[in-house]
């Protein structure tokens, strides 16, 4: 199972996220027929794919404007649980998360993730 969780830099929104469990290939970009749609000018129609390879997921970047891990753009890498992809140097964050996951752990992940930024920015 995979959990996907939009970061949204306006924390009084409730967290909006994706799980899948049997899919081989998780869609992600601004078209309508990805299994993860995201409105934004940077993402691409068909951005990010997530492949399933024996029992674990890989990152594959289709989008014209990047898909950035740490700052660094990347093209092809493996998933490992609680990872942040950026779509676009300035667009939105999907946290993945590996396993099956409450709505509690969801909101804590996404709480983890600002105060670790919060952190670093000082």
């Amino acid at each position: 199972m995979i959990t996907l969780i939009l970061l949204n830099p306006l924390q009084s929104l409730p967290p909006q996220s994706w799980t899948f469990e049997d899919e081989p290939i998780i869609r992600i970009g601004r078209s309508t027929d990805n299994d993860v749609v995201l409105y934004s000018a940077v993402v691409s129609r068909r951005h990010v794919e997530l492949r399933r390879v024996n029992n674990s997921w890989e990152i594959v970047s289709l989008g014209a404007n990047g898909t950035f891990l740490n700052g660094k753009q990347i093209q092809q890498t493996p998933v490992s649980d609680g990872i942040v992809l950026r779509l676009a140097r300035s667009g939105p964050q999907i946290k993945i998360r590996l396993g099956i996951l409450t709505l509690e752990e969801i909101r804590q992940s996404i709480s983890e993730h600002y105060s670790q930024a919060a952190s670093s920015e000082r």
